[in-house]
């Protein structure tokens, strides 16, 4: 992914989400050629000249300092997670970075780890999404029609991205499909702003742009948030509606594996629900 263009990018969708009324500007006339704000008034409001600002915008400047990156941040109501974007984005290193050091499996630790969970669904993810490890409950929980020995295999792994944009029956497991999207392209995007040089990351979005129409119309909004944790609804073909919450934690030292949980509020009904789902998975997902 070039950075330039990718913080061109962002920095028109911020910018087009603004209204002049939106940050105290008098908007004059009725007729505008572009939404948003223009760049003369972006430029304005961060207190930096047109020129600059256009460079910026256009890839032709970099190295910008935290005072500017701070102003525009600023003046686009960035939040802090798009802050951490832009930063990565207008400010890239001088010299290539190195793919991010990738593990090509979860460590035997960690499989302890989250086999010892009883009751809480466990997925391992590496920083492409791709699943890792998972325990009997994450498996029957987010993929349980694949087989449980899939995460084993390095050329066949479910990829979390790749099930909810491409696979029919990974759709169906959220009711809310178009949030779960939004949520998951946040998150890439997150990923590939801090990875620019990972050749994966590169070739799973060109694929998902390719293949999925509806990843490819988020995509071009550039959405930008961690959604490290939360609450997300499931549909599951065993045992219905689901309310879980969910966090995702990184490891130490694993080439930026990150253990994703889920957990149902105590005596609630999807916390019955997950304690079927584990008895039945015993039938139906046993490998």
């Amino acid at each position: 992914m070039e950075a330039p263009a990718e913080l061109g990018s962002f920095l028109r969708t911020r910018r087009a989400g603004l209204r002049p009324e939106d940050v105290g500007l008098v908007a004059y006339g009725t007729r505008r050629r572009v939404p948003g704000l223009r760049r003369e008034e972006l430029a304005q409001l961060a207190g930096v000249s047109v020129a600059y600002y256009t460079r910026l915008e256009q890839g032709q400047s970099t190295g910008a300092s935290d005072g500017v990156l701070d102003a525009i941040a600023r003046a686009l109501r960035l939040s802090q997670d798009e802050r951490a974007h832009l930063s990565n984005l207008a400010r890239p290193p001088r010299t290539a970075r190195r793919p991010a050091p990738r593990a090509g499996s979860a460590r035997p630790a960690t499989r302890r780890l989250i086999a010892a969970m009883d009751g809480v669904p466990a997925v391992v993810l590496d920083l492409c999404f791709d699943v890792l490890a998972w325990n009997p409950l994450g498996h029957a929980l987010i993929a349980g029609h694949l087989p449980a020995d899939a995460p084993e295999r390095p050329g066949a792994r479910p990829n979390t991205q790749r099930l909810l944009f491409l696979d029919p029956h990974t759709r169906e497991l959220y009711p809310d499909w178009q949030g779960e999207a939004r949520r998951a392209v946040s998150s890439l995007r997150v990923a590939a702003g801090a990875h620019p040089d990972d050749r994966r990351l590169a070739e799973l979005i060109g694929e998902l742009t390719m293949k999925s129409a509806e990843f490819a119309a988020l995509w071009s909004r550039h959405p930008v948030r961690r959604c490290a944790f939360g609450t997300k609804s499931f549909h599951h073909p065993l045992v219905g509606a689901l309310e879980l919450d969910f966090e995702m934690t990184r490891l130490p030292d694993s080439g930026g594996q990150g253990l994703l949980m889920y957990g149902a509020e105590p005596g609630s009904p999807s916390e019955a629900a997950l304690r079927l789902l584990a008895r039945e998975a015993v039938t139906f997902y046993a490998p």
